[in-house]
């Protein structure tokens, strides 16, 4: 019963560790939306993550046995750190398994707390079952990151803390949505306490396990999910959290790797400090709230659920940030291979910029330019843009939303191969640790030749590799099964315009 949710986040013992951060007025944000904005600074916890609260509320009532044998928990980053904080603060021993493409600061940060740390897997899942192996040899008691009542009913004291703190009108509560835990908790209590109150998850569009589940009307299971933010990279949301949620959530929103980026910039620019990808998460989605629904005038708050950034990582989300912000708009433009033709196209684009110009002469007649162009951030925009050069008879292709174009082709010189190469091109997902790429050439073996490969590091815990392979159409089954047995994450991208227009090969050479 909703009662039990409220009394136990009434009751919780998050004090110790965790603070009341505060609601701060985002102004600049505010007034770029027509809105009233306020971020809830999870990110100002001592672990710059809300996870702090949910460990230590289960942790406070575990048993004297249970405490004597400590915990264990599987997490790549945040819960890992409150259960170790937790951990230290009560004088427990704690055995964090994380999957081995853990970033350095991350592991650098659980054991400055005093926890032991097992590095297991490439991911989550593997680091889970193996920490629920231990738990079992070991009599230890598994901390959830996001599915136990407990867990849920401490990060609910973020909505109560949000009602306490502005007591007047809000017309929605935005929430990042990985397990479920930090919006299960939330929503259970205003919906208790201020029923009008709108409650919006925010998902990543590659890792929409609620909005799947919700469509579903059951949990599913994702195949696979996207690793951009990867503090809510869930393949599927929790049972109970499920429940809460299907239960006391108004709207779920997805939302683009771009947006994320934006949001990133949005929240730094009020205040001055940098979320990581999940902590971000809620501010995109409420930006595209306001845009879908015209909003203005209302009160809105978003929580900024975490900090836990790796500086790796900033290169690629400035990079993301202009097309995010709807300012950066990237096509395919095909124009005559002539003196005057690029001055032309230029004098098309009037008073706009060109942020970059990729082009390499392949052809006698026509040439293949991949552009970037300055946007004015009206999302309708490129869409005059794009009829604008048709109408003049330049031939478009828009990529502006084409992730292998923005993660590869930018990124790649040299034009098209000189003949046809009876390849087939697929995007990849490797694990970012020593002996991973060395693991899965040694897999090929000699059998298939690499006829293309690009590959560039974005701080994350997965590098993406785009690569071509030489096969007849009798190997391509065999080649398949070989990333299958590996269990890498990947898509053919052979149809794809972008690889076609700008790194294919052609059926003849060229003199």
């Amino acid at each position: 019963m909703i009662q039990n949710y409220i009394e136990k986040i009434l009751r919780a013992k998050v004090y110790d560790v965790a603070q009341e951060t505060p609601l701060d007025f985002a102004r600049t944000l505010s007034e770029k939306l027509n809105n009233h904005v306020y971020l809830k600074r999870e990110d100002l916890q001592p672990v710059f993550s809300f996870k702090l609260r949910g460990a230590y509320n289960k942790m406070s009532g575990l048993t004297p046995e249970q405490m004597a044998k400590g915990v264990i928990a599987a997490s790549a980053g945040n819960h890992a750190q409150g259960v170790a904080l937790a951990a230290k603060k009560m004088g427990i021993k704690a055995l964090i398994v994380m999957p081995k493409t853990t970033p350095d600061i991350k592991i650098k940060a659980v054991r400055a707390y005093g926890a032991k740390i097992v590095l297991h897997g490439d991911s989550y899942d593997d680091a889970y079952v193996h920490a629920m192996e231990i738990a079992v040899e070991k009599a230890m008691t598994f901390i959830h990151p996001y599915d136990d009542p407990d867990v849920i009913a401490g990060q609910g004291t973020v909505g109560m803390e949000i009602l306490r703190q502005h007591n007047a009108a809000i017309h929605a509560i935005f929430v990042p949505v990985g397990g479920g835990g930090l919006l299960a908790g939330i929503a259970a209590y205003v919906k208790f306490v201020r029923p009008d109150i709108k409650i919006i998850a925010v998902e990543p569009d590659d890792a929409d396990c609620l909005n799947q589940a919700m469509l579903a009307g059951q949990r599913v299971t994702l195949a696979q999910v996207g690793l951009f933010a990867d503090g809510v990279a869930v393949k599927q949301i929790g049972e109970e959290t499920f429940r809460l949620a299907r239960l006391y959530v108004d709207q779920v929103i997805t939302v683009s790797t771009d947006e994320i980026c934006a949001a990133i910039k949005d929240i730094f620019d009020d205040t001055r400090s940098v979320a990581e990808p999940a902590g971000a998460l809620a501010v995109a989605g409420l930006k595209k709230y306001v845009e879908q629904q015209d909003l203005s005038h209302a009160t809105l708050v978003a929580i900024d659920s975490g900090a836990n950034m790796n500086f790796d990582r900033l290169r690629y989300v400035a990079e993301r940030t202009l097309v995010g912000e709807h300012r950066e708009i990237l096509l395919a433009v095909t124009i005559p291979e002539m003196p005057g033709s690029f001055l032309r196209f230029c004098k098309m684009l009037g008073k706009r910029s060109i942020t970059e110009f990729n082009y390499r002469y392949f052809d006698s007649h026509e040439a293949q330019v991949f552009v970037g162009i300055t946007s004015s951030g009206v999302e309708t925009d490129r869409q005059q843009l794009i009829d604008q050069l048709s109408a003049d008879g330049f031939a478009v292709t828009d990529m502006t939303c084409s992730e292998l174009a923005k993660d590869h082709i930018r990124y790649m010189v040299g034009g098209h191969a000189p003949f046809e190469l009876h390849e087939r091109v697929y995007s990849l997902q490797f694990p970012e640790r020593p002996g991973a790429l060395l693991k899965f050439l040694m897999s090929l073996g000699s059998q298939w030749n690499i006829s293309l490969f690009h590959y560039r590091n974005h701080g994350a815990a997965f590098g993406k590799v785009l690569i071509g392979i030489q096969l007849a159409d009798k190997d391509c089954k065999a080649f398949v099964h070989c990333l299958d047995v590996l269990g890498l994450s990947y898509r053919e991208e052979t149809a794809n315009p972008a690889y076609r227009m700008f790194a294919g090969g052609v059926s003849k050479a060229v003199p």
